[in-house]
């Protein structure tokens, strides 16, 4: 209980830096990832402490194979790697993955709000017919990339995220 309430923490302090100005700041990280390991070995439990190690190891991990591949943010690295370390191997990968579906959800929606439901159909719509008539994919345009350059805030749906896993850990 202590630990899901120290993570939930250090998650609003992220989620309130995340969105005020785009960083998740290694000052919650770091003392987060030791806190995650400090919880999990209290009261000398060392199989506590080795699933912090391995949650920390493969939510961690993940995150860095997503880094290098998708241009994914160290802050959101070391913000998953410190769920993981909380929660360990099992709700850890579990809050990883509801991380990136209400991010997910979140973008879309953002997207949705800012730019339009109809203007992005529409504009799907219009590129779908150039490539129906070029025989081939036709790159987008810089102006067509840029509605999908928009940041994406992961700290607050790992808060979400962390509160859906915690739930079944409470009960």
């Amino acid at each position: 209980m202590a630990a899901i309430v120290i993570l939930l923490g250090l998650l609003l302090v992220a989620t309130l830096t995340d969105v005020a100005r785009y960083k998740i700041y290694n000052w919650t990280t770091y003392p987060g990832i030791l806190a995650g390991f400090a919880v999990n070995l209290l009261p000398w439990d060392w199989p506590g402490l080795k699933d912090s190690l391995v949650g920390f190891c493969v939510c961690g991990t993940i995150m860095l194979v997503c880094f290098v591949l998708f241009n994914l943010g160290g802050g959101d690295v070391k913000l998953i790697a410190m769920m993981g370390a909380f929660l360990g191997p099992k709700q850890g990968i579990e809050a990883m993955l509801w991380t990136f579906v209400l991010g997910g959800v979140l973008g879309t929606a953002l997207l949705i709000w800012q730019i339009g439901l109809v203007r992005i159909i529409s504009k799907n719509a219009q590129h779908f017919l150039l490539v129906l008539r070029a025989k081939s994919w036709v790159p987008l345009t810089e102006e067509e990339q840029e509605p999908l350059r928009r940041r994406l805030f992961l700290a607050p749906s790992g808060f979400a995220a962390v509160c859906i896993v915690a739930k079944d850990l409470l009960m």
